[in-house]
C-alpha cells in the first residue's frame, strides 16, 4: 500500500448555521490523483481550502503529510510550504513582473538567493510552456498563459501535494486545453493532486479516483471506470447525466 499523504476524519466545517462539510472521511495516498466533483455548493471547494487551512475546520482532524491541522501556527506554515494551490481566479501581483512573482515566495518561505529563484523560475516556465513570458506583466498576457503561471508559481515551491480549485472555470474554452494539458503533464510525473472540476474528460485520463460530492458529504468514491461507466448512486448517476450532455 502506498504511504497515506492526506487524511481527513470526521471533518466538519460551518458557516454559521450551515455545515458545509459533515463528518468527511477522506485518505489520499502519496502520488495519488484525485478529482473531486459534484454540484455548486455541495463542499468541494471547502474541502481542498481545509487541507490548505484557507479554512479552518470545526470537528475532526486533518492530517497532511505527518503533520495535524491543529492551533499551531507552525504546523500550518510547514504544511503551505509543502502543498502548492491554484484557484479560479489567478491571483498574480499585477505590479511585478511574471518572473517576479515566482521568486517571491521561494525567496521569502525556502530562504532562496535570487539567483537561484530565478533559476527554478525559468525552469518551472519552461515546463508550463511560457519561458518566453517571463518579464512581462500579467496584463499583457492571456488568461490561459495567466493560470500556467500561478501552476509555475506554486511548482517554484517545490510542493509535494498540488491542489487545484476549479482552476479552468475562468477561462474561455479556447484557453482551457492549454491549462489542461500542463495539468495531465503533471499528473504523468507522479505529482499527488487533488482537483476539483467539472473537466470529465480530464478526470477520464488522468484520475486514479473519482469522488463525488453532495450537501457537504463523499457520495461516492470510485475507479474512473467504476464512475463513469457503473456509477453507485442515483444522486451520481443523475449528476453525470447532466454534465456529460453538455
Amino acid at each position: 500500500m502506498a504511504e497515506t499523504i492526506i487524511s481527513l476524519e470526521g471533518v466538519t466545517k460551518r458557516f454559521g448555521t450551515f455545515e458545509a462539510l459533515k463528518k468527511v472521511d477522506l485518505t489520499v495516498a502519496l502520488g495519488e490523483r484525485m478529482v473531486i466533483c459534484g454540484p455548486s455548493g455541495s463542499g468541494k471547494s471547502t474541502l481542498i481550502r481545509c487541507i490548505n487551512r484557507l479554512e479552518e475546520h470545526d470537528e475532526g482532524r486533518i492530517v497532511v503529510d505527518g503533520r495535524e491541522l491543529d492551533q499551531d501556527t507552525r504546523n500550518v506554515a510547514a504544511i503551505r510550504r509543502e502543498v502548492g494551490m491554484v484557484f479560479q481566479q489567478f491571483n498574480l501581483f499585477p505590479h511585478l513582473t511574471v518572473l517576479d512573482n515566482l521568486t517571491l515566495a521561494p525567496m521569502r518561505a525556502r530562504g532562496m538567493s535570487r539567483k537561484d529563484a530565478e533559476e527554478v523560475a525559468r525552469l518551472y516556465l519552461d515546463r508550463v510552456h511560457i519561458p518566453e513570458q517571463a518579464d512581462k506583466y500579467p496584463a499583457q498576457l492571456s488568461g490561459g498563459q495567466q493560470q500556467r503561471v500561478a501552476i509555475a508559481r506554486s511548482l517554484c515551491m517545490r510542493p509535494r501535494i498540488m491542489l487545484f480549485d476549479e482552476p479552468t472555470s475562468a477561462l474561455d474554452p479556447e484557453m482551457i486545453s492549454e491549462v489542461l494539458d500542463v495539468m495531465v503533464e503533471l499528473a504523468r510525473e507522479g505529482m499527488t493532486m487533488i482537483v476539483v472540476t467539472h473537466e470529465m474528460g480530464f478526470a477520464r485520463e488522468v484520475a486514479d479516483t473519482m469522488v463525488f460530492m453532495d450537501g457537504g458529504e463523499i457520495v461516492e468514491k470510485a475507479t474512473p471506470a467504476e464512475f463513469f461507466v457503473q456509477p453507485k448512486s442515483e444522486r451520481t448517476s443523475l449528476f453525470l447525466s447532466r454534465i456529460l450532455a453538455h
